[in-house]
């Protein structure tokens, strides 16, 4: 007989779209929700690197398919939702993942770089999300979506490092775009939610975490930066029923790097 727990965990005959989910973050999240029985929509820009994630998590027993799409173009959300919903016949979880980071002072940070932050982690966030919404949560009833921010968003950032103004930004806007969308789709059962993760080793980070990655350490009480599992317990809480009364809240999991 199966447990309390086991039920609230269990995503089984659920759908989860996670973007940015070829590599890094969003494979974890990804391995997690299919771990727990939900079938995997894994979006990102590159076929290959889709196609090796979806090879990867089926031969751990997930049920995974590939959609190669560009979020940071006008229609790609609606064009998206529309696909998923083809192949699967509903989405029930949304985890926005996809993001990017340009380095620069902010006295001299470009024109294009800030749009091209702006357009993929702010815009592109949102119209996925309404297309989500729009499309399967509020004809379905509900939903649950887990917004990827950053400690960035809750803080400044270390003068010694890579300045990222708009990457800062735009964390900040998602942790608050998550606040707004809780509050006017909570009546509608549908549940938003987001992580911010502090420092991940990852194909993005990789060259700050090279050349500070052992300051970062001294500087975070749990002296580790993030791990291939420390993501998966917070997502599938906040995508599953064992976080059914959890909205608008922001979980972070940065070894602790944020209280001192």
């Amino acid at each position: 007989m199966a447990s309390v727990l086991q039920g609230l965990f269990d995503l089984t005959g659920r759908v989860a779209v996670v973007t940015g989910g070829s590599r890094g973050i969003g494979l974890q999240i990804a391995g997690a929700l299919g771990e727990y029985g939900a079938s995997l929509a894994l979006v990102a820009r590159k076929q290959n690197d889709l196609d090796s994630a979806v090879e990867r998590l089926s031969a751990a027993g997930c049920d995974a398919a590939a959609f190669a799409a560009d979020l940071g173009t006008g229609d790609a959300a609606s064009a998206l939702v529309d696909r998923v919903i083809a192949r699967f016949g509903r989405i029930d979880i949304l985890v926005n993942n996809a993001g990017t980071v340009w380095g620069a002072p902010a006295e001299s940070h470009s024109l294009e770089g800030w749009n091209k932050v702006i357009d993929l982690n702010i815009t592109g966030l949102f119209l996925l999300t309404q297309a989500a919404a729009r499309g399967a949560f509020l004809k379905q009833g509900g939903g649950a979506v887990v917004n990827v921010a950053s400690i960035e968003g809750l803080q400044g950032h270390h003068p010694d490092r890579p300045g990222t103004i708009a990457y800062n930004t735009a964390k900040g806007a998602v942790i608050n775009m998550t606040r707004a969308l809780a509050a006017e789709w909570g009546p509608r059962n549908i549940r938003v939610n987001a992580l911010a993760p502090g420092y991940f080793p990852s194909k993005m980070t990789m060259a700050t975490v090279d050349e500070h990655g052992e300051e970062m350490r001294r500087q975070t009480p749990l002296g580790k930066l993030g791990g291939e599992t420390d993501l998966m317990g917070p997502a599938l809480l906040l995508a599953s029923d064992a976080g059914g009364h959890i909205t608008g809240q922001t979980i972070v999991v940065d070894g602790g790097t944020t209280i001192i």
